[in-house]
This record gives C-alpha cells, sequence and structure tokens, in this order.
C-alpha cells in the first residue's frame, strides 16, 4: 500500500479545493495515484475539473524568433531561479544569444544547441547572477510553404502557430487566442480516444447518480462529452476577441487552415520546493 503523505494530501486539496478527509479517503482508495484520485472525486462529488498537476517552480522567460517570410518560427525557454534575475540585463542577453543561435541552426536538441561556447556562457553566468540557469526546451514549427505567427505573453507565455494560407495578423490573434485559453488539441478529430475514453467513465458516473432513465443518461453523456471535446479544440472554441465567432470560422473566412500550434509556459510542470523564509532566519539566528 502506498505511504499517503500530507504533502500529497495537500496537492490534491489544492486541485480540487475539497476537503482534507475526502481527499485522504481518495488517494487511500487510489493507492496514492493523484490522477485516479481526482476521477473518483469528480464521478462522486461532482467536482467539474482539477487544476493541473505541479506548482511552477521555475522563472525564467520564453523567447520566440521567426524568419522574415513568416514561414518558420521558435519557441525557447530559459529558466533562472527567481523572478528578480529573469529580468536581469545579463539574462536577457544571455537568453537572446541561445534563440539566435537556435534559431539560425534550427537546432531543437538542447544539449546538441549548449556544446561549446553557449554551456561556457551559462556557467559564466551561473558564477556572475549567483544563480542556476537552465535552457530547458526548445521548439521548432513551419516549414516552406507555411504561414507562422509568435506571441509572447508578459515573457511567460509564448505561442507558435502555423497555418496554411491567411496571414501574419491573423496568425497573432489565433495566438493571442492559444496563450488565454490554452487549447489542448487542434480539432476535434485530434483528441485520442484514451482521452474520450477517461472523460466518458466520469461523466458517466456523474449522470448514473442524477438517478434518471438509461435512455436520458446516454444522451446526457454524449452531451457532456460533446461538450468537452469543443472546450478542449482550438478550431471549436469562440475566439477570444469576439466570442461570436469561433476560431475555425475565423480562419477559413480569412482563407486560412490551421494546422498546428505550440505553447510554452514559464516552468510549466516543475514542482515548486516550498521554503519558509521565516523558518530559515529563524534557525539561521538561532545558530549565531
Amino acid at each position: 500500500m502506498a505511504n499517503i503523505t500530507a504533502a500529497l494530501v495537500k496537492e490534491l486539496r489544492e486541485r480540487t479545493g475539497l476537503g482534507m478527509m475526502e481527499c485522504k479517503k481518495a488517494l487511500v482508495e487510489s493507492n496514492g495515484d493523484i490522477e485516479a484520485a481526482i476521477d473518483t472525486m469528480r464521478k462522486e462529488s461532482g467536482l467539474k475539473a482539477a487544476k493541473k498537476a505541479g506548482r511552477t517552480a521555475a522563472e525564467g522567460i520564453i523567447v520566440t524568433r521567426q524568419s522574415a517570410d513568416n514561414s518558420r518560427a521558435m519557441l525557447l525557454e530559459v529558466n533562472s531561479e527567481t523572478d528578480f534575475v529573469a529580468r536581469d540585463d545579463n539574462f536577457l542577453d544571455f537568453a537572446n544569444t541561445v534563440a539566435d543561435k537556435a534559431f539560425a541552426d534550427q537546432q531543437s536538441d538542447v544539449e546538441a544547441l549548449m556544446a561549446g561556447e553557449l554551456e561556457s556562457a551559462r556557467e559564466a553566468l551561473v558564477q556572475k547572477i549567483g544563480e542556476n540557469i537552465s535552457v530547458r526546451r526548445v521548439v521548432l514549427l513551419g516549414g516552406e510553404g507555411k504561414t507562422v505567427a509568435t506571441y509572447v505573453h508578459g515573457g511567460r507565455i509564448g505561442v507558435a502557430v502555423e497555418m496554411n494560407g491567411g496571414n501574419e495578423e491573423l496568425g497573432r490573434d489565433v495566438a493571442m487566442h492559444v496563450a488565454a485559453i490554452n487549447p489542448q488539441f487542434v480539432s476535434a478529430d485530434q483528441v485520442p480516444q484514451e482521452v474520450l475514453d477517461r472523460e466518458k467513465e466520469v461523466v458517466s458516473a456523474q449522470a448514473e447518480n442524477s438517478g434518471k432513465p438509461a435512455e436520458i443518461i446516454e444522451k446526457m453523456v454524449q452531451g457532456r462529452l460533446k461538450k468537452f471535446v469543443a472546450e478542449i479544440s482550438l478550431l471549436e472554441q469562440p475566439f477570444v476577441k469576439d466570442p461570436d465567432t469561433k476560431v475555425g470560422t475565423l480562419a477559413k473566412n480569412a482563407g486560412a487552415e490551421i494546422l498546428n500550434f505550440l505553447r510554452l509556459e514559464v516552468g510549466e510542470g516543475i514542482e515548486r520546493e516550498e521554503v519558509d523564509f521565516a523558518a530559515e532566519v529563524a534557525a539561521a539566528a538561532k545558530g549565531n
């Protein structure tokens, strides 16, 4: 049986907003699997959704590059330990140097990109600033005959959009939408079967708890699944700047086809180490 730690219960509480005992019970039943626990809680309590796993730990910046003919784009994430350093000119200069090299070489392999001079520059910056600096990931999008556009929000969220047809203005509007709404897939037919199956299991349990007849339950399940797919598919979402128009309709009216998008957010998926500064100061004072 898995060890249900206080930290695990705390994370589940933060993600669901439900009580400690309810969270602990779900974790025990799921043998410590937090995703399975969330599914159980959604089925039993009607919880609509849970927050994404992991509080972002890393600070840093997202940098973009885009070719002059708008056929290729790049997103780069460079991390620091604090937001203060992420605004430092030395850090920003380093991030831009890495971005220039990655885009010029069309290189998305971080290890290959950093070999040699860039790694030496990173090590020198670490010594100068006193914080760990890391180049986390590089992603490339586009190609001959494609139309791309990029958008960065506050230096922390970067998006690149790839289309057939259209223009940079349309692409930037779509990229702003992706930054704000965070769709998971371009279209409904791209949603994997396992994603649909998992959601169907949850909404089926919720519908069955309603006590309605089987034929009504089936209609409820199909309706909720259709709504779920529309909510996570870019083309089906109401455009953020004009909610009366779907993103797919916006692109079609402009003679464009949205092929792909990439969205990076600083520190996503990196677990934050909680630091009690008051306790640290007290301990240091006691030591002295």
